[in-house]
């Protein structure tokens, strides 16, 4: 006897008769609710992005972390359930000092990103003896900036465990409006301060509210400093630079 669609979208680890998994497609819906997020990679390094949406006039805005350090030379922007992102980072962070305990050097970007590929895998019923799983996906997407031995990087994380490297990437709900704008103004010659600017125009043509120092944030990686999450006064610094239109 068919089931019903209700009944696969209930079953997380069921496909559908046209092959499809309802549970992780919804995921990849909840992201497109969230804040946006992009990165931009030049020869220098790698710029993040995003938007902190300031629901209350009292809401301090240094707690809503949209970008995270995950190690010195690695930091990820979210977009999506800020919950679920924390256990993905929590996890990659393990990962990274782990290994470098283990090998005495820093884990490659990739490698970073394909363990937390691999923990977005595990969700549904586990057999016996298994480490326990999630009982859903994610409902978050990474873009996760890096610099190591292959140079600067950015990768795109998704809830399905898909991941893809990138030069400039937007997610969350004003993607499709800043992907169209990047595709245009990006160009491999880009400078990290070219790369601050082209984040947040793009960002402020997609923005509901008028972008200011406070509802957005900035944090670049390069081989110099590692990765590292902009100041206020560094934030006020860059918006100034933004052209008046």
């Amino acid at each position: 006897m068919f089931m019903a669609r209700s009944e696969y979208d209930r079953g997380i680890n069921t496909f559908s008769p046209e092959g499809r998994l309802f549970q992780v497609e919804y995921s990849l819906e909840a992201i497109k609710l969230g804040s946006t997020a992009i990165g931009v990679a030049t020869s220098e390094g790698v710029v993040l992005g995003v938007e902190k949406r300031v629901t209350s006039t009292l809401l301090e805005t240094s707690s809503v972390e949209k970008i995270v350090e995950i190690d010195r030379h690695i930091g990820c922007a979210m977009s999506g359930l800020q919950a679920d992102a924390r256990s993905m980072v929590e996890h990659a962070r393990v990962e990274c000092q782990s290994h470098s305990f283990n090998y005495n050097e820093n884990l490659r970007v990739e490698s970073c990103t394909q363990a937390i590929c691999d923990l977005a895998l595990r969700f549904g019923e586990s057999a016996d003896g298994e480490e326990s799983i999630m009982s859903r996906p994610f409902g978050v997407a990474l873009l996760i900036a890096g610099y190591d031995e292959d140079g600067p990087q950015l990768y795109h994380a998704e809830p399905s465990g898909t991941f893809y490297r990138y030069d400039a990437k937007a997610i969350g709900s004003g993607s499709e409006g800043a992907q169209a704008e990047l595709q245009n103004e990006y160009h491999k010659s880009l400078t990290i301060v070219d790369a601050e600017t082209l984040v947040l125009k793009t960002l402020k043509q997609v923005m509901e509210e008028k972008l200011d120092s406070k509802n957005v944030q900035l944090a670049s990686v390069t081989k110099e400093k590692g990765f590292r999450i902009y100041t206020d006064e560094e934030m006020a610094q860059v918006v100034e630079r933004l052209p008046a239109n």
